[in-house]
């Protein structure tokens, strides 16, 4: 009866955990979005990009590169509900869309190794 008990707590403890985890696991980047463009005529591929990683309530962060031959300039723009306080690029915006849309996969629990 005695290692019941000692079974009942740690499952009781395991199950506490879990929650803890859970909640916190929707603060962690969990969608990204990758949009790459050329906004330059003469640099002659898609070598500038606007990234999107967010959180389960869309909150993160989208960041952009501008690449020419003569400089590269990154910038980055908090968001907050998908939205940002900063007027938004379209391929930033189409980068966040992207990103709403791409849940990171999560490992299936019936998968063996």
């Amino acid at each position: 009866m005695a290692s019941f008990n000692n079974l009942e707590k740690e499952v009781k403890k395991l199950s506490e955990e879990l929650s803890v985890l859970k909640k916190e696991d929707k603060f962690s980047v969990q969608k990204v979005g990758v949009i790459r463009f050329n906004p330059f005529a003469e640099v002659g591929s898609d070598q500038s990009f606007s990234v999107a990683l967010l959180d389960a309530n869309d909150c993160g962060v989208v960041i952009t590169s501008l690449f020419s031959r003569e400089e590269n300039r990154i910038y980055a723009k908090p968001l907050n509900n998908g939205q940002s306080q900063y007027l938004l690029s379209e391929e930033e915006r189409q980068a966040i869309e992207q990103a709403k849309k791409n849940r990171l996969s999560k490992p299936d629990n019936n998968t063996q190794k």
